[in-house]
């Protein structure tokens, strides 16, 4: 997220900072929890719009960075150059740390194949992107091993941060298409962001960037019979999914606007704002139960003003008077972007040792292989201890690894030093 660059004084979103925490949190819930078969009849209620995370992330990416880069007169505080070089160093590290994670612990599971389907495994198998009934009633239908050359042109792909532009299915590490797209919202924010920043009446054009973004899903819904790869196209290609971001910068804009008019809202505006995005959530539940449609519209902009209304009652959250407080707060949003990279190979991690330690780990000193066939069934009750050490985790990723070779990469690429993160605005 954007980093202060000027000398002055400017507000710290505190809120923001929790918001962007339990948005990566719930990411990890949503690719996790539904692997526990004792509570499958009610687990999707919760992981149902997983969704709602990225698109919140990409509209809080671009509220924040508005905010710290652009100054009064609505104009890049540095050159592109430098803005696009930052960028590059904050996400770098982290899409390259979780990849070779990924294709470490991926060949590692295929290799030993401890849980079931394990043997499928490969860094070659990849599964085709629909959303109708195909994958429910012929699985195996989907399933697919790139060759050689297909397999080095999406290493290519990783390796330049382009593969979000794939649009037949995710490789290698799949939730990092988000990184992808938000390096390709980057590449266009010095341009966009002056200029919606301008704008006179920003409420009027969130709404008209609404219906835009509804085009795409609409035309889909009326038009295929949502398979590939118009399926991936509306998931993560970065110029459909830009209206989120764009959207952020209009809201950086009105909250800017109203705060200079005096006219925030008040506690009890606030909880009914919230309120009002529970509902939102909810009803989009039920939603999702009435046909593929439904999700095509809700993923792409039904829930643009849900998400919208919480990054704009979460900046209302005044900084706290407690320094440590506040300091946490920074630690743990800043750790929401390498939750988002890493926690399906760290929860393959955790899910098979848990299996492993359930079956007859004895075993494991004298018939290694029989340790591995024996083991027994995931936990519940582990489940929030693999949450907590995924955070721990990712947040000394962050410190440790991502802001030292982040370091590094501005040293050489623009001679400079930035300050500590814990000292930014994220």
């Amino acid at each position: 997220m954007p980093d202060s660059t000027t000398g002055t004084r400017k507000e710290r979103f505190i809120g923001l900072e929790w918001l962007r925490f339990l948005l990566g949190l719930y990411i990890v819930i949503f690719h996790t929890l539904h692997n526990y078969p004792s509570i499958r009849d009610w687990s999707h209620y919760v992981t149902d719009i997983g969704f709602f995370s990225t698109s919140a992330f990409f509209v809080l990416s671009g509220f924040l960075l508005t905010h710290v880069y652009l100054d009064s007169s609505y104009q890049m505080r540095e050159s592109p150059r430098s803005f696009w070089l930052k960028r590059f160093s904050n996400l770098y590290p982290i899409h390259i740390g979780s990849l070779l994670l990924a294709m470490a612990v991926s060949a590692l599971v295929g290799y030993l194949a401890i849980a079931p389907g394990d043997s499928d495994i490969s860094l070659r198998f990849v599964v085709y992107d629909v959303n109708n009934d195909i994958g429910q009633l012929d699985w195996k239908s989907l399933n697919h091993t790139m060759g050689p050359l297909e397999t080095g042109i999406n290493l290519l792909l990783n390796f330049t941060l382009l593969h979000a532009w794939n649009p037949l299915y995710l490789t290698f590490n799949p939730p990092s298409w988000s990184i992808s797209a938000l390096f390709f919202f980057y590449l266009t924010f010095p341009w966009l962001a002056p200029r919606l920043r301008r704008v006179l009446h920003p409420r009027r054009a969130m709404l008209l960037v609404n219906l835009v973004y509804l085009i795409p899903p609409l035309y889909v819904i009326l038009t295929t019979d949502y398979g590939v790869p118009e399926t991936g196209i509306l998931h993560r290609n970065p110029l459909i999914r830009l209206p989120e971001f764009a959207a952020g910068i209009l809201l950086c804009t009105f909250y800017a606007q109203r705060k200079a008019q005096g006219r925030l809202m008040t506690l009890p505006q606030c909880c009914l704002t919230l309120l009002a995005v529970a509902v939102s959530v909810t009803l989009a539940v039920t939603l999702l139960g009435l046909g593929h449609a439904w999700y095509y519209a809700l993923h792409n902009g039904l829930l643009l003003p849900a998400q919208l209304a919480l990054i704009y009652v979460a900046a209302h959250w005044g900084e706290p008077r407690s320094r440590r407080l506040m300091r946490w707060a920074t630690r743990l949003g800043g750790a929401s972007l390498p939750m988002f990279a890493l926690h399906v190979p760290l929860y393959a991690v955790f899910s098979r040792v848990e299996r492993v330690l359930s079956g007859d780990p004895g075993l494991c000193r004298t018939d290694f292989q029989g340790c591995l066939a024996a083991a027994g069934e995931l936990h519940l009750w582990l489940y929030p201890l693999f949450l907590v050490l995924t955070v721990l985790f990712c947040v000394l990723f962050q410190e440790q690894f991502v802001v030292r070779v982040r370091k590094f990469l501005l040293r050489h690429l623009l001679g400079k030093t930035p300050r500590s993160h814990t000292e930014k605005l994220s």
